[in-house]
């Protein structure tokens, strides 16, 4: 599978997939379970270490949430040029639909802090699905 939301950010590259998991999800209790896979690439030449990340969670109705933390899945991943480190996680939603963005905080091989943003990427409830409930 391709990843369909891209952005390139201080010389690393994050890619997103994100799938919806039906099996988790209650659409009786609007409880909409989504799956999004990250892939992280070091496209520069100096090594850096992810140290925390931020999320801005959107759904359909615009209710914004935010969610920030240490590293990712209980990682703090190190980069060498030319490395990458993918991941999944969820996001839970009230809505059918929704969006998500943010960035991850990182420290470079000299002790400089810098940030990388990820995409903007989408929440949806695939159409087969909308007839199920």
């Amino acid at each position: 599978m391709t990843y369909p939301f891209i952005s390139l950010s201080n010389n690393f590259k994050i890619e997103v997939k994100t799938d919806f998991d039906f099996d988790q999800s209650n659409p009786l209790q609007f409880q909409y379970m989504f799956r999004y896979t990250i892939l992280i690439t070091n496209m520069g030449k100096i090594s850096a270490q992810l140290k925390s990340r931020k999320w801005n969670i959107k759904d359909s109705k615009g209710n914004l949430k935010y969610v920030e933390g240490p590293g990712v899945i209980g990682a703090t991943p190190f980069f060498r040029p030319g490395e990458s480190f993918e991941y999944q996680s969820f996001c839970p939603l009230p809505t059918m639909e929704g969006e998500m963005w943010g960035h991850f905080n990182m420290v470079d091989e000299n002790g400089n802090s810098f940030r990388i943003d990820t995409p903007v990427f989408r929440f949806e409830v695939p159409k087969e699905y909308i007839d199920v409930y």
